[in-house]
Formats: structure tokens, C-alpha cells, sequence
């Protein structure tokens, strides 16, 4: 699985060199080609009508220098420029997102240009080294029946390009913005969203287009992000990361936007459970633009630290079983609540051989079926058995290991996004409390 960042509001467009840089030694090792930062959506919505003719006609029989939106050529020599600076800081360019409308325009007569970027940023994304690309649907005030038909139209017109450059065009799910609310638009209907890619592909006649699930978009419509991405499954290609206060289209990092009391407005639990059920293996691409273009300069190397660890995060949330699957046999550290939720999901799957913990009252119980043994027992384990910290002390404990001269792989087993919750503790706690206030009251 692919960690890629978007780098918006993390470099310079005009002296990109320092956010690349800054991006890579953040730990980030792809980066987003986001086109549309060359490319603006205001400033598409701002060329004239009669622009985009004029220049495919000619005028006096000369072609100005004008914008990428105005000569959609240029976009490919100014995307060339930005991949270069991005090869230079040691950073690849695996994933590209093309030119895009606001979701709030009005205009219907930019189709013929949306479509010309598109094919400069296929033509940009293979020169980069890249194999897909993001294009967003046509949905400026399309009726609903005319949805399909308009960008079947749209993007049958892509596949030779994208067959040409040997890239993948991913589609994404968008909102709609009706009297300044934003509803569910193009492609968040799961089911409508995987008909398309499905009718694409069969078009093209071979797996040319996928999806992209923009977790931004899943979270303003106040969708199942579980069962959307259960519906489309292994078309996903790729997921986009962003966080946002359930109102506003922003890019937030996630976990940053939150309610009262710290509940996420986000709900990255469906998204993590959504993800291993369909044991998704694509990219994840972080965009946190607004959060970063809020950061000084001088903090926002920080601020990549933080968000490389965050992407971390969810590919290990996301890969936990598959990580689980690798070692040849697993041992757990912890003989608690935790330990006991890993045994309920999943105990079959990789069964430990024992658990251990500092407590000596344990040594030599069992718990949940496993024995309890001390941690000296840790240093008779084979080279390739990993252990597996199940306790909230994890880097407390994975000193304590190290110290004590085991070179186990060690993982943290965490189970705030397990496939269902246990609460057997909890519900003995509460029998506890009450058979207490019973004797207190008798």
C-alpha cells in the first residue's frame, strides 16, 4: 500500500524545491501531481466564454501566451517543471488529480476544456512516471438523467489517451452544492458509482478505469463510509484522506476536526472496517492543504512529521491483518482487555502460542486459553515469531523488550477499530459495581 501526500498548501507552486524537500525528509517518499494547483478551479470558471474558441480557431493567426486553463498545453510544460522538482527532492509521482470545477459553478460550456486538460494531464502523469489518474466527472448542474450519458460521452473521448500512455483513469465520488448546502452529487451513490466503472471498462474492453473514494466527500454527505466502500469493493484504487467540519469542503488532517467533547466529525472507524473488509491494497493519498496553509512556514516541517505518522496510522490500521498473516507465528504481551478482544477476532486466524506480563500474579494462569508466562520467556522465541504488544504502554514496553535484548519484530496491537466491540470487562465491572452497591445498601 502506497502513503502519497497531496502538496497543497505544503509547498510553493512558483519555488516548489523547499516543500519537496521538507515533504521528504518528513518521511513522505510519493507525492500527489496535482494538477489542479496549477490550474485552479476559480480560475477555470473565470475564462471567458468565447476564450477556449477563439484559441482553437486562432486568432489573426497567432496563439498568446495564456494560462494552462486558456492553452491547456501549457499545463503539460508547467506539470513537466513541477515533476522535476519533485524527482529532485528524491520523491515519486505515482498518482496524478486533473483540473476540476467548483462544486458551487453554474457554467455547462467548459466540457470541450475540461476534456483537453484531462488529456495534457494524462499525457503529464505518464511523463512523471505515474499510471492514473484522478478526473473528476462533469457535474456542473447536470439533471440527474443526464448524468450518465454525459460523461459516458466524456470519458469514452479519454480511453485512447489513457490507453496510449498505459494509465488508469480513476473516477470520484462528488458533492453538490444546492442554495449553499452541499448534498450528494456524481458517483457518492455507491451502487451508481461502481455501475459506471464497470460500464467504462466494458467500453474500453479491459480494465481502464477504477475508483477513487474521497473520504472528504463520504463524510459532507453523511454516508455509511463501511457499506460505500463494501459496495465498490475492488474497484477502489485508491482512497483520499481529508478531514473537514461536516459543512465546509476542506482539507483538514484527520482527526483535527472535531465536536464537542472530541468526537470526530469524521468517521474513520467505518472507513478502517470498510477497507480491511474488502482488504484494500491501494494508494492512500493524505491531503491536509488547509491545515498545512494554515502553519507558519517555520512549523510546517512539524506539521509533515505529524501527518506522515497519521498515514502511518491508517495503513496499519487497515493492513492489521495482513501484517498478522506475514509472521510465521505470533505471541502476545498483555494479559487484558485488549489481549482478550485480540483473541475474539482474532484468535482463529493467527492464534498466539502464549501471552506474557509484568504482573507475577499471572505467571503460569491462563487466560482466554493462553498461558501467561514472564517476559524472560520472550528471549526463547524463533527469529521470526513477532510479538505483539497488547497494552496502551506500548512504547513504554517495547523499551522494556529492547532493553532486555530481544530482537523480535514487535508490533502494537490496538483495538479501538476492531471488526465489532467486546465489552465482557466492562459488563463484569458493572455487575461488580452493583453487587457492591447492594451490600452497601444492605
Amino acid at each position: 500500500m502506497d502513503i502519497i501526500v497531496a502538496p497543497g498548501g505544503n509547498i510553493s507552486i512558483t519555488r516548489p524545491g523547499q516543500g519537496f524537500l521538507d515533504l521528504e525528509e518528513a518521511g513522505f517518499e510519493n507525492v500527489l501531481l496535482d494538477l489542479s494547483l496549477l490550474c485552479r478551479p476559480g480560475e477555470l470558471e473565470n475564462v471567458q466564454r468565447d476564450t477556449y474558441s477563439r484559441l482553437r480557431a486562432g486568432e489573426n493567426g497567432r496563439i498568446l501566451k495564456m494560462r494552462p486553463s486558456e492553452q491547456p498545453e501549457e499545463l503539460f510544460h508547467r506539470a513537466e517543471a513541477l515533476s522535476a522538482q519533485c524527482r529532485k527532492a528524491g520523491l515519486h509521482a505515482p498518482i496524478a488529480r486533473a483540473p476540476f470545477l467548483r462544486t458551487d459553478t453554474k457554467r455547462r460550456d467548459l466540457d470541450e476544456l475540461l476534456f483537453s486538460l484531462a488529456c495534457e494531464s494524462i499525457r503529464a502523469c505518464s511523463e512523471a512516471g505515474g499510471d492514473a489518474v484522478i478526473i473528476s466527472p462533469l457535474s456542473s448542474v447536470l439533471d440527474r438523467g443526464e448524468e450518465w450519458e454525459t460523461n459516458r460521452d466524456f470519458y469514452r473521448k479519454l480511453i485512447p489517451a489513457a490507453r496510449e500512455y498505459q494509465v488508469r483513469i480513476l473516477l470520484h465520488n462528488r458533492c453538490r452544492d444546492v442554495g449553499g448546502h452541499l448534498v450528494r452529487g456524481v458517483c457518492s451513490d455507491a451502487n451508481e458509482a461502481a455501475s459506471w466503472v464497470d460500464r467504462l471498462n466494458e467500453e474500453a474492453g479491459e480494465e481502464r478505469f477504477g475508483f477513487c473514494m474521497d473520504v472528504g466527500i463520504c463524510s459532507l454527505c453523511g454516508q455509511n463510509i463501511q457499506a460505500y466502500a463494501y459496495a465498490l469493493g475492488n474497484r477502489i484504487k485508491a482512497v483520499i484522506l481529508r478531514d473537514n467540519d461536516g459543512h465546509r469542503e476542506l482539507s483538514a488532517l484527520p482527526f483535527t476536526c472535531t465536536s464537542l467533547g472530541g468526537q470526530c466529525r469524521t468517521d474513520w472507524l467505518s472507513l478502517i472496517r470498510g477497507l480491511r473488509e474488502i482488504e484494500f491494497d491501494g494508494r492512500l493519498v493524505l491531503d491536509f492543504s488547509d491545515t498545512a496553509a494554515a502553519f507558519s512556514p517555520l512549523l510546517r516541517p512539524l506539521l509533515m512529521k505529524l501527518a506522515k505518522a497519521a498515514a502511518d496510522y491508517f495503513q496499519w490500521q487497515i493492513q492489521m491483518e495482513r501484517l498478522l498473516k506475514k509472521y510465521s507465528s505470533v505471541v502476545l504481551f498483555g494479559a487484558g482487555n485488549m489481549c482478550r478482544n485480540y483473541m475474539k477476532c482474532y484468535g482463529e486466524l493467527c492464534p498466539p502460542l502464549f501471552t506474557c506480563d509484568n504482573n507475577r500474579m499471572l505467571w503460569g494462569t491462563t487466560f482466554c486459553g493462553l498461558e501467561v508466562r514472564p517476559p524472560e520467556r520472550l528471549k526463547e522465541l524463533s527469529a521470526d515469531c513477532v510479538i505483539l504488544i497488547c497494552n496502551i504502554y506500548y512504547r513504554e514496553i517495547e523499551r522494556q523488550l529492547r532493553d532486555m535484548g530481544i530482537e523480535n519484530p514487535i508490533g502494537f496491537f490496538n483495538d479501538e477499530y476492531m471488526p465489532s466491540f467486546y465489552f465482557d470487562r466492562l459488563e463484569g465491572d458493572r455487575d461488580a459495581a452493583d453487587r457492591g452497591s447492594d451490600r452497601r445498601h444492605n
